[in-house]
């Protein structure tokens, strides 16, 4: 079914308030990612491997951000039609959706091995090796892309309402992006709360910097699930039933807006994930240096 059809998409005010909300996200994230890779890149002497983490991060939603208006434009000027540069537009966006979610599991799964394991973390983490991850990452979105490309998906929002294109089994890949790297960010996060709740308190000042710490913790679980559960529920849904009615696709055109706005929030986060987990570290390792540096300490790391 082409969406254009569809009562709540093809309405002119949806669409003045869709573009208006996409302006915003991409002004404020522009504004955001930029300062962020401005900070990391030229502010930063040390690079840890959060920080390539979050470089990489920062420069995945700036590519979706970008694409935005060559989207619009395109959906707007020649509606479905399949032109190279909705193609183009909409196989960046894809991939630095997935991109995004993939580097927030990357990171869970630095700190899970940081905090749980701290011994084995010392052979198992470096600048290096995390950007060996980022570079396979990389290759394995783009690759699952391309795949799809060739397979002739696109999941439904905007130019691709050509039902030729559609092929329902093909959204495999878009669960399979999103649900694994949910799985291993929910176990990581929990593994680190209970790790750091486990753990003494020195002082007043290290007992506040580890609950700062585990609120961030939770803070970045809720938010990337806020913002990529209900379109992948939505894409699941159409995938379990085989249907595609207006209400799937406005549906699915509202959580595809929704999940854009990780790209702003995911700078935000920036400065507050590195600022409490450098206090918590820094606070915990004190007492604990004189065992052995307290392994990193917390080794939580993420700056």
């Amino acid at each position: 079914m082409n969406n254009s059809t569809c009562p709540l998409t093809s309405s002119p005010l949806v669409r003045h308030i869709c573009h208006a909300y996409l302006g915003l996200l991409l002004v404020l994230g522009l504004l955001l990612n930029g300062l962020a890779l401005w900070v990391f890149c030229c502010r930063l002497h040390k690079w840890t491997e959060t920080h390539i983490y979050m470089v990489n991060l920062a420069v995945a939603d700036l590519c979706l951000l970008c694409t935005l208006p060559f989207m619009l434009f395109s959906l707007e000027r020649y509606k479905a039609e399949d032109t190279l540069l909705c193609q183009l537009s909409q196989g960046i966006y894809l991939a630095n959706r997935y991109m995004s979610i993939s580097l927030i599991m990357a990171i869970a799964v630095d700190r899970y091995v940081a905090v749980r394991h701290p011994l084995y973390g010392r052979g198992l983490r470096s600048p290096k090796q995390a950007g060996a991850v980022c570079a396979v990452l990389w290759v394995l979105v783009v690759s699952s892309l391309l795949l799809r490309w060739v397979l002739k998906d696109q999941e439904g929002g905007f130019c691709f309402g050509n039902p030729s294109r559609q092929n329902p089994q093909t959204v495999v890949f878009s669960l399979l992006g999103f649900y694994l790297p949910l799985a291993v960010l929910v176990f990581c996060s929990l593994q680190v709360v209970t790790a750091l709740g486990q753990r003494p308190a020195a002082d007043v000042g290290q007992a506040e910097a580890t609950r700062k710490a585990a609120f961030m913790i939770w803070a970045n679980l809720v938010v990337f699930v806020v913002c990529f559960l209900p379109l992948h529920m939505v894409l699941t849904w159409r995938l379990a039933t085989g249907l595609n009615t207006c209400v799937i696709q406005d549906t699915l055109h509202i959580t595809s807006k929704v999940s854009d706005a990780n790209c702003c929030l995911d700078a935000i986060c920036y400065y507050y994930v590195t600022k409490e987990f450098q206090d918590a570290s820094a606070l915990a390792g004190a007492p604990a240096a004189k065992a052995h540096k307290s392994q990193d300490s917390l080794c939580v790391t993420l700056a």
